[in-house]
């Protein structure tokens, strides 16, 4: 395998995206990917607008369009009282050509991107094959990875790229230290075919309810609507698990004289993360690899994706000939948007669902509820949550 290529590690969305792009710039790319094919699970599901234009300038936004449920609309809501403030992205149409949420599952994307690069003769996916380490000199990177019968294999390339998730093997590998904090619940996740919109007035695709004692989402996909809800860490898995104990905590949320029928159930720890660093060398961290926070609000693949992109640019205009500090202007400003954008807009979205404080709580609704009656404070509402504001900032970063 010739030298002059990027690697990329990991073939989620983060690292699909990054490699459509480069080989959207003319960069050749190897993938490589630790199972044996793209993963069709139910992770992130929402795409925002700004995230749409990025696809759809790599031609894919039409396919999540076909496959997906447009949400103009998403909602706080007080689990006993129903809707505190509503929300409408139509207020973005002077600012995107997609004002809108679209609800799609993530290999939905990931599918595309696959079939797009394996069918191009500048771009090879390896499956089946697990990063293990890596070391570089001046001039090139070598990555040390593993087949599942214990063979390694050694690669070569230009720059690589690490998209190989929250539990990343490589940022661990490069001493990369990833501090933070682990949320004390943890998330328990329902896919149910119960439609909560044909008995909850006035809900939209996508609402967020705020409860002292249990708090919860719900969203919509294409074929099933989803039910967040915080977990006691204490409480073992096969007692979570158990079918009555899923039964009875969906019936606390809407009473339903049918049984629910659970499509799909996980849970999960959920951390908020930023690496130390995100270039070390010719060596760069995106996506999950770099930084990881709560899902409330959808940050995480999102703001993956827009570092996906944005390293993707850098490396191709040194590919070109350009600076080597182009890769920590990448660092100084998705490193900035995780922190400031991403991590701070997630943990205001818990802070608010999660408030015990009777006084807190009702300041919090006054100021959604104000927000959403006025004008220009919806607008910037908007723009800051859809992540339209935090890219536009990461630009202006020198």
């Amino acid at each position: 395998m010739s030298i002059d290529r990027v690697i990329v590690v990991g073939a989620g969305p983060v690292g699909l995206v990054a490699a459509a792009a480069l080989m959207a710039e003319g960069v050749p790319v190897t993938v490589v990917e630790r199972t044996a094919e793209i993963v069709e699970d139910l992770r992130a599901s929402t795409f925002h607008p700004p995230t749409l234009e990025i696809l759809d300038r790599l031609g894919v936004t039409q396919h999540l369009l076909a496959d997906g449920l447009v949400c103009a609309l998403w909602q706080f809501r007080d689990r006993r009282s129903g809707p505190v403030a509503t929300f409408d992205l139509a207020n973005l149409r002077d600012e995107t050509e997609f004002p809108y949420r679209l609800q799609c599952e993530q290999w939905k994307l990931t599918r595309v991107l696959r079939d797009r690069l394996v069918a191009s003769p500048d771009c090879d996916i390896v499956f089946g094959l697990k990063a293990i380490s890596v070391t570089q000199d001046a001039d090139r990177v070598v990555l040390t990875a593993e087949r599942e019968d214990g063979a390694r294999e050694t690669l070569q390339c230009r720059y690589l790229v690490v998209a190989d998730g929250a539990r990343s093997a490589l940022r661990g590998a490069l001493g990369i230290p990833f501090e933070g904090l682990t949320i004390p619940e943890r998330y328990l996740s329902l896919s149910t075919t119960f439609e909560f919109n044909e008995v909850m007035s006035d809900l939209p695709y996508v609402a967020y309810i705020s409860d002292p004692d249990e708090w919860l989402t719900l969203l919509r996909t294409p074929s099933l609507w989803r039910v967040l809800l915080p977990t006691d860490p204490n409480e073992g898995d096969e007692e979570m698990m158990a079918p009555a104990r899923l039964e009875a905590r969906l019936q606390s949320v809407v009473a339903s004289p049918k049984p629910y029928e659970v499509v799909h159930k996980t849970c999960y720890r959920v951390h908020e993360r930023v690496a130390e660093r995100f270039v070390e060398g010719r060596v760069v961290l995106a996506g999950d690899a770099a930084h990881i926070n709560n899902p409330l609000g959808g940050m995480g693949m999102n703001g993956g994706i827009h570092d996906a992109v944005n390293l993707a640019e850098k490396l191709a205009a040194l590919w070109r000939g350009g600076d080597d500090g182009l890769l920590k202007r990448y660092e100084r400003q998705r490193r900035k948007v995780a922190i400031e954008g991403v991590q701070a807009q997630a943990m205001r979205n818990r802070q608010i669902m999660n408030e015990r404080d009777p006084a807190k709580r009702q300041a919090y609704y006054d100021n959604l509820k104000a927000a959403a009656d006025d004008p220009r404070r919806h607008k910037d509402y908007l723009m800051r949550s859809s992540l339209i504001e935090s890219l536009r900032e990461a630009a202006a970063t020198p």
